[in-house]
């Protein structure tokens, strides 16, 4: 079995900046739902690091829960929004983080916040390890951002290609023979 980490052409956020960072969002996190009936919800599957992470690092009372949502598929491409998981918890006039790993055309954030809309939180903030702006197809607010990065289809820290890389402890960009299977 190959090492994955060879398949990394680049790391663009190594596994310090991330723990710093998921710190100084969990603080910001902290500081703004204080005293609030706070539901952290998570896409998955590619957040659960993120989601893990962040939520450890808040220290208020709170309900965890999740909703599934797929487009990638196999590939790099977003395709059709499937919804594979829905939420358990009755979100109706509560505060709502959603926690996402990655903001990149915004159609399925764009999807998933006017889904929660529907079942009527007293608010719905979002939270993005990774936001990637050059792709934006919908405008969706972030309210809390863990990094902007270029254009280039990321792995790691639980982001994925055909499900494998999301074990490396960092942001890494594939080589491009490891996304056409030539490796």
């Amino acid at each position: 079995m190959s090492d994955p980490s060879t398949d990394i052409a680049k790391v663009l956020v190594s596994e310090e900046e991330i723990r710093r960072r998921v710190g100084e969002l969990a603080a910001q996190v902290q500081s703004d739902f204080a005293g609030c009936d706070l539901v952290v919800v998570g896409l998955l599957t590619g957040t659960l690091m993120f989601l893990a992470d962040i939520v450890r690092e808040i220290d208020l009372p709170l309900r965890l829960d999740f909703i599934g949502v797929s487009s990638y598929r196999d590939g790099t491409e977003s395709r059709e929004l499937v919804f594979t998981k829905e939420l358990k918890l009755d979100v109706a006039g509560r505060d709502v983080l959603l926690v996402d790993d990655i903001l990149d055309t915004g159609k399925t954030l764009r999807a998933v916040i006017d889904k929660l809309e529907g079942m009527a939180p007293r608010q719905v903030r979002t939270c993005v390890l990774l936001s990637k702006k050059a792709r934006r197809e919908y405008e969706i607010p972030a309210d809390y951002v863990g990094f902007e990065i270029p254009d280039e289809f990321v792995v790691g820290y639980g982001l994925d290609y055909a499900e494998k890389y999301r074990n490396l402890p960092h942001i890494g960009v594939l080589k491009k023979m490891a996304v056409s299977g030539e490796l």
